[in-house]
């Protein structure tokens, strides 16, 4: 991927339509992203997906290898750890709003390889694709929010924020930028991203620790 010139700031805020649309205008509109570079190499943009109505919004990284090729999120190895995962806790996944941190997949291949491997996005790249971000969290009705992985926890908590010690808890929901935070929120909980269980040596211990994390989600919206 070409960096682009020294100090170029990459932003996607150009690229958000200039009249007030709903998920499905947003969706279109971010196809045509060229905020940041990873564009270039990406198949295609991957936005969020799911019911706008959805009491739960999950966030991830950046989309991965399957999610590129197929244009939606969660549909690879990981979303399908999620998915059981979220049964397992006694939260419908089809009542789920999923998205990512970032729009486009970005990888690396190895000489004399054809296996495109995850990178980490980095702190610009999740800056330049945070509009889409926010215009998404104003439109869908949730009322809790689930950061899976250090990076999606990042992008609501700011750099400090360490899933190791985050965790489990139901945290106050921080807000938007600019705005304190919303009434009709419960919080926002934070776990590990579902691709940690299947790098896990013991696979059963790891997704039984998001089973438990995501528990209190289903606790939250029975007590709602």
């Amino acid at each position: 991927m070409n960096e682009g010139e020294e100090g170029r700031r990459y932003d996607a805020t150009p690229f958000l339509p200039s009249r007030r649309t709903g998920l499905a205008g947003l969706r279109r509109a971010a196809a045509e992203c060229h905020g940041c570079p990873l564009y270039e190499d990406a198949t295609q943009t991957v936005f969020g997906a799911g019911d706008p109505s959805a009491r739960v919004l999950l966030l991830g990284e950046q989309p991965g290898d399957q999610e590129d090729r197929q244009g939606r999120p969660f549909v690879g190895p990981a979303g399908h750890v999620l998915d059981r995962a979220l049964a397992d806790a006694g939260v419908d996944p089809g009542h789920a709003y999923v998205t990512n941190a970032v729009k486009h997949f970005e990888f690396t291949v190895r000489p004399g390889r054809k296996r495109r491997i995850h990178k980490s996005p980095t702190l610009r790249e999740m800056t330049a694709c945070r509009p889409w971000l926010l215009a998404e969290l104003r439109l869908v009705s949730r009322e809790v929010v689930v950061a899976l992985g250090a990076t999606a926890g990042k992008a609501l908590l700011g750099s400090g924020f360490r899933v190791t010690e985050q965790r489990g808890a139901l945290l106050p929901w921080p807000g938007l930028d600019g705005e304190t935070a919303e009434d009709g929120i419960a919080g926002l909980l934070a776990t590990i991203h579902p691709s940690a269980v299947l790098r896990a040596d013991d696979r059963d211990a790891v997704y039984d620790g998001l089973v438990a994390d995501l528990r209190i989600v289903a606790d939250v919206l029975r007590r709602g």
